[in-house]
């Protein structure tokens, strides 16, 4: 139990920096730097997200950090996933005050990411059946899940929005996000990252538009900056945060020039007092785990002047590392978060971690949701709490 115990310790303390404090741009109190990663976990009815919901985040929300909500759809025409939530109705608008209030009664604060997935859908998921919208009429390679076959489709080609009809999508982000607010989230992550419709504009492997969208990176970023600006303007900058992944290439979002392209768009954001930039590090793409690169986003942190948020396949020892040397500000667990509700306490005491199961991410009903135990409630838990007792 003694090596057991000074192992713990060890832990422990290469986790510390993760308990420094931390006061994000709108003066809210993280009481720690281990953020709650925005999680599609596929238990919405009908677009609107269950009662259980509550349950699921309040689970997660006991000591006071980061929380963003799963990604959530900003129009009727954002969906490509079963059984994912909205926000653009008044009754989504009522189905998320519990489940953020229960958030807020645990101490936390919670962000909701807004979501449009562009082409990486299919008709079957469109009001009309119409192909989705995008940038480009590229096709996604793959196949997705169709609701209404109940089996796996291809992706349709998708219809690339004129110029003249983007705003009306830029507009959809802005009215996203005021329901966001209204429902009571603390702001709102626009979501840039990892193939869909924001991404889609930005990289080069997608976007071939050759108007004022398209082409030179200033183009490819012009919706992104857009739809910052008029979301900032709705609910304030200090309430809004940006997911950025340069890298990787899931849903075929490959851009040839990450570096230069996210360097000039996180230049532009410098010219808002964002919430934070939340940026998805090459080691991780879509649900593939690649080699570990502590310096990957350097250039990014030299250029960007506010808050950080580093996501990627982190554990608690690298990613004390990360806030202790500067690389980021905050760290976001996913998959450890949806297997250990209690995460944080787990770190801080270097304890043994539940192992996640991921037959139930995207499965329905309360396995793999609310059912993982807390550090207590297991036998390998009470053996290391009386370990640390008798220590």
């Amino acid at each position: 139990m003694a090596s057991n115990g000074v192992a713990a310790a060890a832990a422990a303390g290469a986790a510390a920096p993760l308990f420094q404090p931390y006061r994000l741009p709108s003066g809210k109190e993280l009481a720690h730097r281990i953020v709650y990663a925005p999680l599609t976990r596929c238990r919405a009815l009908n677009t609107i997200p269950q009662p259980n919901a509550a349950v699921y985040y309040a689970q997660r929300a006991t000591q006071g950090g980061l929380m963003i909500s799963e990604g959530t759809v900003i129009s009727d025409d954002g969906h490509g996933y079963p059984c994912t939530p909205g926000i653009y109705s008044n009754e989504h608008v009522a189905a998320w005050r519990p489940i953020v209030q229960a958030v807020h009664d645990k101490g936390a604060v919670f962000y909701c990411q807004i979501w449009h997935v562009g082409r990486a859908s299919h008709p079957h998921y469109m009001p009309d059946e119409s192909l989705p919208v995008s940038s480009t009429t590229k096709a996604v390679k793959g196949q997705c899940f169709s609701l209404k076959t109940m089996q796996m489709e291809d992706h349709t080609e998708a219809r690339a929005l004129s110029a003249e009809e983007i705003p009306a999508y830029v507009d959809k982000y802005r009215q996203a996000a005021r329901n966001a607010v209204d429902a009571g989230f603390d702001g709102v992550e626009i979501h840039g990252a990892n193939g869909y419709l924001i991404d889609q504009f930005l990289k080069d492997g997608i976007n071939d538009r050759t108007d004022q969208y398209g082409g030179s990176i200033e183009n490819r970023c012009r919706f992104a900056l857009e739809v910052v600006k008029a979301v900032a303007d709705e609910i304030g900058a200090e309430k809004v945060g940006l997911r950025l992944s340069p890298f990787g290439g899931f849903l075929d979002a490959h851009d040839s020039h990450p570096y230069s392209s996210v360097v000039f768009l996180l230049e532009e954001l410098n010219k808002h007092n964002l919430a934070y930039v939340h940026i998805v590090e090459p080691r991780v793409a879509g649900n593939d785990d690649l080699a570990f690169t502590p310096d990957s986003i350097q250039p990014f942190r030299q250029v960007y002047k506010g808050t950080l948020i580093a996501a990627g396949g982190y554990n608690a020892a690298n990613g004390g590392d990360a806030v202790r040397s500067g690389h980021c500000d905050l760290v976001c667990y996913g998959r450890h978060y949806i297997a250990n509700p209690d995460l944080p306490r787990r770190f801080q005491l270097g304890a043994p971690l539940n192992k996640y199961d991921r037959a139930t991410f995207y499965t329905q009903g309360e396995e793999g949701y609310t059912d993982y135990p807390f550090l207590e409630e297991t036998e390998e838990g009470k053996a290391f709490l009386a370990a640390q007792a008798a220590n």
